[in-house]
């Protein structure tokens, strides 16, 4: 079965990079350009590897990663932000509550993309 894939990002030109990069994989892709929307898209798919912008009106990463988290502490959540600095101290926060994720810079690129995919998805065993 293949493994899927959620991209979080207000900003379509990053969502079709992410998908560009991803196309001809094996993976399934789907995208959100809101945190409501993609909360609502995880409760549904159960996705294997979500990418979650940071910087977004409406729910902004910080709270649309609480509420991820709420359906699966455990999911491979990657922050891809180059808002770092600016959200320093939410970021913070959330690690202290015990919210699991990590942080790529952007800009990032396909390769970068594909190569952090890749890792995560390939070292995760079928239930």
């Amino acid at each position: 079965m293949s493994k899927s894939i959620l991209i979080i990002d207000d900003n379509k030109g990053i969502r079709d990079a992410f998908t560009y990069a991803l196309e001809d994989t094996e993976y399934l892709i789907d995208t959100s350009g809101s945190g409501e929307k993609a909360v609502s898209m995880e409760r549904k798919n159960k996705y294997d590897l979500i990418f979650l912008d940071l910087k977004m009106p409406g729910w902004n990463g910080i709270k649309t990663l609480r509420e991820l988290r709420k359906i699966d502490k455990n999911k491979p959540i990657y922050i891809v932000t180059a808002f770092y600095k600016e959200f320093f101290n939410q970021l913070k926060d959330a690690r202290e509550e015990g919210l699991q994720f990590e942080i790529l810079s952007k800009p990032i690129d396909s390769t970068q993309i594909l190569s952090v995919t890749k890792d995560i998805l390939d070292m995760q065993i079928e239930p």
